[in-house]
């Protein structure tokens, strides 16, 4: 598909979608051009089976391809230079233009419903989208305002903005005066859909608070050497003797009778002290 651009850059390029194109100073052209040397219906540009065909109109005036006057029916290829009075056009094919626009393009507007289904836009700076031939995004479905919405691209961040349309716009199904877009995201303008793709947006992770948490747990002291767990056994492998001989009330004195049998109290009293003192045997040897 070919685009319209403007050497003196007074406006933005104009793609040509419809099948019959004119240009002249009349409000009812499709191109509006109020310079002088123009006609009211200076020029037509008609589309057939994908080829481009300009028949001049103006008379005397003349159209002018490449600096060469044209008459009807003359083909128009990308790379063409036309020239009606002073303005001068340059027919442009953005897939075969000297400059490959494709090595910088980073986002784009496919077409995956309605009028050109299938086609892909490259957005680049600022980009109308409506019914005007006016607009960079043109298409010719009743259901769009003539400006209805515009697509931004600044700093890789892409933005589409609802220019007072009668229908409005839908970003993932949700009414929007401003969004900013992300790659995947789905458009909905009238009877046309359109899908975003752009580079891939690096989220950083964060933490999940939710999230079980391993934390290490105390380190345990290493194992004893065989000589050392002998020595440490040794010195605690009969606790209750050693109670007795730090206890002078439980050590019978020499020749004295047999001490009377101890109660029950006593017993339990001894069972609770060597319950203690294991434990504190245990704990020593752990830390």
């Amino acid at each position: 598909m070919l685009r319209i651009h403007f050497s003196d850059n007074r406006q933005a390029p104009i793609w040509l979608v419809d099948e019959r194109f004119t240009i002249g100073q009349d409000s009812r052209n499709s191109l509006v051009l109020t310079d002088a040397g123009i006609g009211p219906f200076h020029a037509e540009i008609r589309q057939d089976h994908g080829f481009y065909y300009l028949t001049d109109f103006s008379g005397t005036a003349g159209t002018f391809v490449n600096d060469e006057r044209i008459g009807a029916r003359f083909q128009i290829r990308a790379g063409d230079r036309v020239r009606l009075g002073a303005v001068e056009l340059l027919f442009v094919d953005p897939a075969k233009s000297q400059v490959k626009v494709e090595n910088a393009a980073r986002w784009f507007l496919q077409v995956i419903q309605g009028e050109h289904e299938g086609k892909k836009f490259h957005i680049n700076g600022s980009m109308t989208f409506g019914r005007s031939v006016k607009c960079e995004l043109c298409f010719s479905d009743q259901e769009l305002s003539r400006r209805h919405c515009e697509f931004f691209l600044k700093d890789d961040v892409l933005e589409v903005k609802d220019l007072a349309s009668a229908n409005g716009i839908l970003v993932n199904q949700q009414k929007v005066a401003t969004a900013v877009l992300q790659p995947g995201d789905q458009l909905k303008m009238g009877s046309v859909t359109l899908l975003v793709i752009g580079p891939k947006v690096e989220v950083a992770q964060t933490e999940d608070e939710d999230a079980t948490l391993f934390m290490r747990a105390i380190d345990l002291p290493k194992p004893l050497k065989p000589a050392a767990v002998s020595s440490s056994a040794a010195s605690t492998a009969n606790p209750l003797r050693s109670a007795a001989k730090a206890n002078p009330l439980l050590t019978p004195a020499p020749g004295a009778a047999p001490p009377a049998r101890p109660s029950k109290w006593l017993l339990l009293g001894l069972a609770v002290l060597l319950l203690l003192t294991a434990t504190a045997v245990a704990v020593a040897t752990l830390f």
